[in-house]
């Protein structure tokens, strides 16, 4: 039964989550909230996504996508996307990304922070302490 709740509130979670995050990328073109936030927001997604499946995945789910997250960025900067030859599709350009950023890196450790302390906070709620 509390699996059952976790994952309800973790569905909770990445459906707002990736809501914003289709906002972000649809009806915010800027030069802070788009690169950055979204940056933050997809790693606090990729957490709340993996204990959806697995709610009870432990303390290290924040650094195991920390590490996925950087992979994906390693491989924007060996260009993967033109590696691969689908340069051409813009899905693809989008999802893997085509731009090494060390900022990125920082964001999304960020976002594995925050996902970490809200965690957290929501323990103490509702352990009422």
């Amino acid at each position: 039964m509390k699996d059952k709740l976790k994952r309800k509130h973790y569905i909770i979670i990445s459906t707002i989550l990736l809501l914003t995050e289709i906002f972000i990328t649809l009806f915010v073109n800027d030069s802070f909230i788009r690169p950055y936030g979204g940056d933050i927001l997809v790693t606090m997604l990729l957490c709340a996504v993996v204990r959806i499946v697995f709610p009870d995945s432990g303390k290290s789910l924040p650094v195991w996508v920390f590490i996925f997250s950087v992979f994906v960025e390693a491989m924007q900067y060996f260009d993967i996307v033109s590696l691969l030859g689908l340069s051409h599709i813009p899905f693809f350009k989008i999802l893997i990304g085509s731009v090494f950023s060390w900022a990125d890196i920082i964001c999304y450790g960020v976002g594995c922070a925050v996902f970490v302390l809200s965690e957290k906070m929501m323990f103490l709620m509702q352990t009422g302490g």
